[in-house]
């Protein structure tokens, strides 16, 4: 380490640390030492007592831990969370989310936008990978909050080659933005509402300008059986003959894969294909699968933890998407062995970051990497005692207990207090815009739901 002052020493806390297979394991009584916005080295707390730093922070009682990924969401949609409650898929998008959506306009994303990144921070995520309209605003709430994010212009094949030429341009505007904690990717919709020409376009632009694609498909076995119905193929093999398996993707939710037809599809693709899961809202649709984690593992694609949007996910927890992933793997593959805590820590840590391209600089607290990273307060009475840490982090923890969170070595927020983003204010003005946002009387839909 070099003599002059560090920017930030967090000391006195455990730190969540891999080895060199990435297994999870924990280093206790250690002082993470931040400078120029990385982790410049864990050491033993004594051994940092003598360092100088800007700024100094007593992790005594917490754990460090890497900044949570929110791996597919779509922030914006907090302004609708519990409008369309207890409703089959179908409903839930034709009936009211979609005629909604036909109102947005850009302050309503920006407001939206607001929240939802204020929730995340103080719920320990520190990145998110958005899908949504009106992007321009959520680069320029990012910017201003601190928060690192990969984001996606979404478009349907409705809006003819103008929404695919807008995704295109957001992407290239945006690519590096906020001193490069905005990645951008390409966001087609998803197979149902996109067809095979746009998706075969978006595999050539992708190519062409060296950005990956990010887009829902396979997201429950109905959307399958319809395309085997209509097409003769899967939604995966729809992606494959499009190209997009050809280049860096990530698919959202990938509940109805079909495993005999689709694995040996996506073990043969020959880009970095990658899978985001969001169980809450899965559970909450009554779908019978989930993602097929153990599967897609033993075929060496990543897949990351998600929240979809809190319209249908009703939070941006992605604590609670951790623990019900380890809890509904269990059930689905019939084995309590599967997933354990430590597996949904690496699923939570470095396979979310691998799932949005930022596997090479966060995901991990270790020298060289981004300084994103989160303190976790295990002293209350629901995390006590702690026989096995990481089992106390999985499936006792929770996001309230989130004390500090840090961006590029930036504190967002430290004991509790958000340092980037007026919550109250942003309240205020959207509770303002809700009628107008939530009127249906004009009978418009911004896109069907036919599968």
């Amino acid at each position: 380490m070099t003599s002059s002052h560090a920017d930030l020493i967090i000391s006195g806390c455990a730190v969540l640390v891999h080895d060199e297979q990435g297994e999870v394991g924990f280093r206790e009584d250690a002082a993470v030492v931040v400078r120029g916005g990385v982790v410049e080295a864990v050491v033993d707390a004594e051994d940092s007592a003598g360092l100088a730093a800007v700024e100094r922070i007593d992790g005594r009682g917490q754990v460090a831990v890497p900044g949570l990924v929110n791996c597919h969401t779509h922030a914006p949609m907090v302004a609708l969370r519990g409008v369309a409650e207890d409703l089959p898929t179908e409903e839930w998008f034709n009936d009211v989310v979609w005629p909604i959506e036909s109102n947005l306009a850009a302050r309503d994303v920006e407001l939206g936008a607001r929240l939802a990144c204020a929730e995340m921070i103080r719920g320990g995520v520190t990145c998110f990978a958005d899908h949504y309209f009106a992007m321009d605003t959520v680069a320029a709430v990012v910017t201003e909050c601190g928060m690192r994010a990969h984001l996606g212009e979404a478009f349907f094949s409705s809006q003819g080659a103008q929404g695919r030429e807008r995704s295109l341009e957001f992407a290239l505007r945006h690519r590096g933005a906020a001193d490069g904690r905005i990645t951008t990717a390409l966001a087609p919709h998803a197979p149902y509402t996109v067809d095979d020409a746009d998706l075969a376009a978006t595999a050539d632009l992708a190519r062409e300008y060296g950005l990956p694609v990010h887009l829902h498909a396979a997201e429950n076995r109905d959307q399958t059986d319809a395309s085997l119905a209509r097409h003769g193929r899967t939604p995966v093999e729809v992606l494959e003959r499009a190209g997009l398996l050809g280049v860096d993707l990530l698919i959202a939710h990938a509940t109805g894969i079909d495993a005999d037809r689709d694995l040996p599809v996506l073990e043969r693709a020959g880009g970095r294909v990658a899978v985001a899961t969001s169980p809450r809202g899965y559970l909450k649709f009554g779908w019978p699968g989930t993602t097929p984690v153990r599967a897609l593992n033993a075929i060496g694609i990543p897949v990351g933890l998600a929240t979809d949007g809190a319209a249908s996910n009703n939070s941006l927890d992605v604590w609670e998407s951790m623990a019900l992933t380890s809890l509904v793997q269990k059930s689905a593959e019939g084995d309590p062995r599967w997933l354990t805590a430590r597996q949904a820590l690496h699923h939570a840590t470095v396979q979310s970051a691998q799932a949005v391209g930022l596997g090479d600089s966060v995901g991990r607290i270790a020298p060289g990497r981004r300084a994103d990273l989160v303190l976790v307060d295990l002293s209350g009475p629901h995390t006590q005692p702690v026989h096995d840490l990481a089992a106390t982090l999985v499936h006792s923890a929770r996001a309230a207990d989130v004390r500090t969170t840090v961006v590029d070595g930036r504190i967002l927020m430290h004991d509790r207090e958000l340092r980037t983003l007026d919550v109250p204010a942003t309240v205020r003005e959207l509770e303002e815009r809700l009628p107008a946002l939530l009127d249906r009387s004009h009978g418009r839909r911004i896109q069907e739901y036919d599968t």
